[in-house]
């Protein structure tokens, strides 16, 4: 990347520990000092981020996804979010927070973490991670607790891609794995970050990606392109639903979505606006972003349904919303409204291609469009980061200019949307090769599928022995 600094302004924490080369830069303050420059505004913000993007999966994903499939399964939706969130934290405290956000002793540091901080060794109530200000920190278990909500909610996402027919067990193994050999990897190369000093030379302990200069806010990678692709091999490897293009399988109820695409969007605040890990002014340029950019792509899939079936519906203005959010995710924290409007605006035309027509020729069971709206909404999102963070534009340039000063240069477009490819592009071989291997191995040991009378019977009563609604 020329001519542009090297900071991806995502979700990264510079711990008490900095990297030799950088600590000779600067004088890290002692953990004494730190802990006189806590922000107390900026811990709490964190902490509601954090009960926000936890309202994201449970209950909000949990009611939109369970609405959209069949009665039989909706009780076995909920249960399958509910639990992944659940194994996810328990994942993350283990070993999760460690593997993506240290380097020290880490067998390729650039790619994934090391060990230092297993079962969070040695983070406490006394150390801190830095913002993204000089001298101002935050608890690090304000940091940790932050970051594990995102590790709950990605293998969530994956689920609705092969809902209604996968085993509850091999579910859940497949989403230890995955975390382990998936999702902390592509945290570690865009989000970790350790070294105080943003100039493009600068001797800083990176993660590959963000050393490259990919920009990702709050997730259009990790988490979005992340799962999408995820959900589409998994859809592929685990096959078509019993019935499938030959019997209906409506919505049960779009009520339920309605709801959770509504939490969805108000706990997606947390998932944006507290991706700055403060509250300032990238924190309310983060949140008005991610509100029009949602309004926005609501409104587009409504006028695309009033064109090509003469009435809007309520599932697709709740699908163009979730879209809306799915694009502007790696973008808030650097777009303008206006230029957040007209990302909102572009992604719901693709989005809807991709579900409506494309899924279609090919003939593939994405059941709850995973791929169509996360995978490809985070392309167009993280390419269309590139364009919507140009201060020409009226974009942020690569992150507050009062807050770095030093930070200088003139932003190059065409050099981001090279590297913003780039970025798009490792995310889907690693996911995608990676959810591969891990479906096979499930697949051929205790196998993902149900038998078809199983799946017939539905998953709420051969999974779990109860119903959602008992009538």
């Amino acid at each position: 990347m020329t001519a542009i600094w090297r900071l991806a302004a995502g979700v990264a924490a510079a711990t008490v520990a900095l990297p030799a080369a950088a600590a000779d830069l600067i004088k890290a303050p002692t953990v004494e000092q730190m802990a006189t420059m806590v922000d107390k505004g900026d811990t709490a913000w964190m902490l509601i981020s954090s009960a926000l993007v936890l309202m994201m999966s449970v209950p909000a994903l949990a009611l939109f996804y369970g609405g959209l499939v069949r009665t039989k399964n909706m009780l076995s939706v909920l249960m399958q979010v509910f639990m992944i969130v659940s194994i996810a934290a328990l994942v993350w405290v283990c070993w999760g927070y460690t593997l993506a956000f240290t380097s020290t002793n880490s067998i390729a540091p650039a790619f994934i973490g090391g060990f230092d901080k297993l079962g969070l060794m040695g983070v406490n109530g006394g150390t801190f991670a830095a913002t993204f200000s000089n001298n101002v920190y935050i608890p690090e278990f304000a940091f940790v607790v932050f970051q594990m909500t995102f590790a709950c909610i990605t293998p969530a996402l994956i689920v609705g891609a092969f809902a209604e027919r996968v085993k509850f067990t091999s579910l859940m193994i497949f989403v230890v794995l995955w975390l382990t050999v998936v999702y902390f990897p592509i945290a570690h190369m865009v989000w970790y970050w350790a070294g105080p000093d943003f100039l493009p030379d600068a001797p800083t302990d990176a993660g590959y990606l963000w050393g490259m200069g990919a920009l990702d806010f709050a997730g259009g990678t990790v988490v979005h392109i992340n799962a999408g692709i995820a959900g589409l091999v998994g859809c592929l490897m685990i096959g078509k639903r019993v019935g499938f293009g030959k019997e209906a399988t409506p919505p049960h109820s779009l009520t339920m979505t309605m709801i959770g695409a509504s939490l969805l969007w108000v706990g997606w605040f947390g998932f944006n606006a507290g991706s700055n890990l403060e509250a300032n002014g990238v924190t309310a340029v983060a949140f008005i972003n991610t509100f029009v950019a949602t309004a926005a792509a609501a409104v587009s899939w409504a006028i695309i349904e009033q064109i090509t079936h003469g009435k809007p519906s309520m599932l697709g203005a709740a699908t163009g919303a979730v879209a809306g959010l799915v694009a502007i995710t790696p973008a808030s924290g650097f777009a303008a409204p206006l230029t957040s409007i007209v990302l909102g605006l572009v992604v719901s035309p693709i989005c809807y291609l991709f579900v409506s027509t494309i899924k279609n020729k090919l003939k593939y069971d994405d059941t709850l469009d995973v791929f169509g709206v996360h995978c490809v909404g985070g392309i167009v999102g993280a390419l269309g980061t590139a364009i919507v963070a140009d201060p020409a534009l009226g974009g942020q340039g690569f992150f507050d200019y009062t807050v770095f000063p030093a930070v200088v240069g003139t932003y190059d477009m065409g050099a981001q949307i090279v590297t913003q490819l780039k970025a798009v592009g490792i995310t889907l071989l690693w996911s995608g090769i990676g959810s591969a291997v891990l479906f096979f191995i499930i697949g051929k040991t205790i196998g993902l599928r149900p038998t078809e009378e199983a799946e017939r019977e539905g998953l709420d009563i051969t999974d779990h022995g109860e119903r959602a609604y008992n009538y």
